[in-house]
């Protein structure tokens, strides 16, 4: 850094997108196309068969993850979750569903869960699943994961009394608790595979032994990742499918192709431009545009400045940043409508936790520029005052596209910022490890409740990662004892008074900017049904998902 109709009901979060206009042109191409295999072809001859039996799926992935187990990232997650069961899944109104655990008592304290595991179950290598298996992995979230480490903060021990039964003790009641239990945030591992390894470079992240309803097959880097029904999933006549194959497709355009032809049925994650997105959405025809499934996860797009970097230390310059970014044309242009701006880190459409009183930052380049002379960053002979680059984060061009606006409106106040792009492991990389950026504009799920995943963004005892685990590294002391005492915090109102104190501390310190409640879609075939439509349906494994006839 240098100074100078299809049985699937479209109910969008955000109304009023505008009109665009007709897709004739991009149907026709599908059309040319539609004999067409635009898919590599596969080795194995079972992945070639058509899905009218309502045996195959092929689902879009992208990007192509760098592991499928420990991570908490979107791609990974929708692989992993079919392979392994959590203790919990939750129902429409967000409340937990047995799982792995069959049942469960609190104490009135709220100090203490015990968890009676379901009976036969087994990891799809043959072992039996025990109450050692989750005491391991409860204890290796507690130390390593960047979502569920604040929840588990206060987590005392972990008994297991025989096989079947887990009791989870903790110093103080958690209000959280049980929006961490699923699969995504506490993931069961095996521990006769994981003990005494290092979990983080254990080979079974990419190959997977789990309990869910999908045995993993293979994995062909850079082409598909393969599963195939558990026939001994202890949920008795699920899964509906037979095989799942995730497909890797790099091409924006051959994806959209793909899943106008039918040759990929579902994309659970964003996989064509927005803008296409938004005509299947306004014409629904062979495709489906769904946004049910994504409030859990609840994505928040923001800037985030590294705070090592001397410049960046100077309130004035975060501040002159947030001044210059039009929030609205940044909706808009960077993603076709399919996000508001933000007043914080809580979605408003989460009112027992969002509050609106917080320092708002309205596009006034002029103001922007004020600060930027007031902190000493005055234009040189080319009319640039600061030199910084920016790494967008890799999940396709709309994000991308996305950080090229943000580029321009910088430019105007005399910012110049140098995009860098990577794959998904180079990114993770130079964020995590080796802290070699000066800015990041990405996303992070705030999740059901902040401690989940707007903690983790300000809380200086969080992990610095890729997963929006403070990756500025602010250390702020009113931050933690804002985020530590409501962690602790049993009365409803204290707490959500904390939080909303946060969320006022964060917008006027601006360690991180954020600029966009996101709306992420799914798309699936018309001829599907059985979609989870749950808040956390986009993650939940495919066990209802079918053909229809």
């Amino acid at each position: 850094m240098r100074p100078a109709s299809s049985g699937f009901q479209t109910k969008p979060i955000f109304e009023g997108f505008p009109a665009m206009p007709d897709r004739r042109e991009f149907l026709q191409l599908a059309g040319l196309l539609a004999g067409v295999s635009l898919l590599p072809a596969l080795p194995n001859a079972a992945l070639a068969q058509q899905p009218g039996g309502g045996k195959l799926l092929v689902v879009s992935l992208v990007p192509e993850p760098s592991g499928i187990t420990l991570l908490a990232n979107n791609p990974s997650l929708v692989v992993a979750l079919n392979v392994n069961d959590g203790l919990v899944t939750y129902d429409g109104n967000f409340k937990p569903v047995p799982q792995l655990a069959k049942s469960w008592t609190q104490s009135e304290d709220g100090r203490t869960i015990t968890f009676t595991l379901r009976e036969g179950v087994r990891w799809h290598d043959g072992k039996p699943f025990t109450s050692a298996d989750v005491k391991f992995s409860v204890e290796l979230t507690k130390r390593i994961s960047p979502v569920a480490a604040a929840t588990y903060a206060h987590l005392t021990s972990v008994e297991t009394p025989d096989d079947l039964t887990v009791t989870l003790n903790f110093a103080h009641p958690s209000q959280a608790i049980w929006a961490v239990l699923d699969g995504a945030k506490t993931q069961i591992l095996p521990r006769h595979l994981y003990e005494g390894s290092d979990a983080a470079t254990n080979p079974y992240n990419s190959k997977p032994i789990g309990t869910g309803a999908f045995v993993f097959r293979e994995w062909a880097r850079g082409s598909h990742i393969r599963l195939s029904r558990n026939p001994d999933y202890w949920d008795k006549g699920k899964p509906l499918l037979d095989e799942i194959v995730f497909r890797i497709i790099p091409d924006a355009g051959a994806r959209g192709i793909a899943l106008e032809t039918g040759e990929v049925q579902y994309a659970p994650l964003p996989a064509i431009p927005l803008v296409e997105t938004r005509r299947i959405r306004n014409d629904p025809g062979r495709l489906v545009v769904e946004s049910r499934g994504w409030a859990a996860n609840a994505p928040i797009y923001y800037f985030d400045f590294n705070l090592e970097r001397e410049v960046f230390k100077d309130i004035r310059v975060r501040k002159a940043f947030a001044y210059a970014i039009d929030r609205k044309v940044l909706a808009e242009t960077g993603f076709f409508g399919f996000a508001r701006p933000a007043t914080g880190p809580v979605p408003s459409y989460q009112p027992q936790f969002y509050t609106p009183d917080t320092e708002r930052y309205t596009y006034d380049p002029k103001k922007a520029e004020a600060l930027l002379e007031e902190a000493g960053l005055h234009r040189d002979a080319q009319g640039v005052r600061l030199r910084v680059d920016n790494l967008p984060i890799p999940y396709g061009e709309d994000f991308v596209r996305a950080a090229q606006v943000i580029q321009q409106q910088l430019k105007r106040v005399g910012i110049e910022l140098q995009l860098r792009n990577f794959d998904v492991g180079t990114w993770i990389t130079k964020i995590a490890r080796e802290r070699d950026f000066d800015t990041l504009s990405t996303f992070a799920a705030a999740f059901a409740d902040p401690q989940i995943g707007v903690y983790r963004r300000y809380w200086s005892k969080a992990k610095q990662t890729a997963n929006g685990g403070n990756n500025s590294g602010w250390v702020s002391p009113e931050a933690d004892r804002l985020i530590e005492a409501s962690l602790i915090e049993s009365d409803i109102e204290k707490r959500r008074g904390l939080i909303h104190d946060l969320q006022k501390l964060v917008e006027s310190e601006l360690p991180s900017i954020s600029l966009l409640e996101l709306e992420f879609v799914r798309i699936l075939s018309a001829d599907l049904t059985g979609a989870n439509l749950t808040p956390f349906g986009t993650f939940a494994a495919l066990t209802e998902l079918t053909f229809k006839g």
